[in-house]
């Protein structure tokens, strides 16, 4: 099957209740054929060899590629975000960590670039992630900034929270994606200190 085909946009059909097994099957392919041969080479055919599953099965779930690597990375329906502590420090730096993590996986490095330009290229794709992913994570953020600081209004907490995550997330992804992991708890640290900053002051 010709990666034109890999990237061309069908609607998942109706049938039979999807196996939950079989997901598992294709996301973990779509993530060692990410780490072991880049994003390029993760074609649908690819997967399916890769997860003993017909390519029909695979389009019965996703209609894109880039729609089986975004729940492959991105996926945050098995990923606990860290739980407030009542110390916005720790806190924070509990979210650097856990975000640095995930962008630095070698599957999401591998990918990343990819689906940097899909989005380019298929208006609407980026705003789906955003929707599915990232604002569970934005509304998380929001909660912990209205815990640490009950005296501001609710706007002001939403600019302020988007303003930290907007900041933890560029500077994770940019980290992640040149250095990795190497020195990775003096980057926390530091990242940690400024989101602090950034979080009491306000915008």
């Amino acid at each position: 099957m010709s990666e034109q085909r890999d990237r061309q946009v069908q609607q998942p059909g109706a049938g039979r209740p999807r196996d939950p097994e079989v997901d598992r099957s294709i996301l973990q392919a779509t993530r060692e054929l990410l780490t072991e041969t880049g994003y390029q080479k993760t074609t649908i055919s690819a997967i399916s060899r890769r997860a003993k599953v017909g390519t029909a099965a695979i389009y019965r779930r996703w209609a894109t590629r880039e729609s089986i690597v975004e729940d492959a990375i991105f996926g945050m329906q098995d990923v606990d975000l860290p739980t407030a502590t009542g110390d916005l420090h720790a806190d924070l730096l509990a979210w650097t960590r856990m975000f640095l993590d995930r962008i630095a996986e070698p599957a999401t490095r591998s990918a990343i670039p990819g689906l940097l330009s899909a989005y380019h290229h298929h208006e609407g794709v980026y705003e789906r992630l955003v929707g599915r992913a990232e604002l569970p994570a934005r509304e998380a953020m929001t909660e912990l900034l209205a815990s640490a600081a009950p005296e501001r209004t609710a706007e002001a907490t939403q600019v302020t929270a988007n303003a930290v995550f907007d900041l933890l997330m560029s500077a994770t992804t940019m980290r992640g994606l040149t250095v990795g992991l190497i020195d990775a708890e003096s980057f926390c640290a530091r990242t940690a200190d400024a989101l602090t900053v950034l979080a009491e002051s306000g915008v």
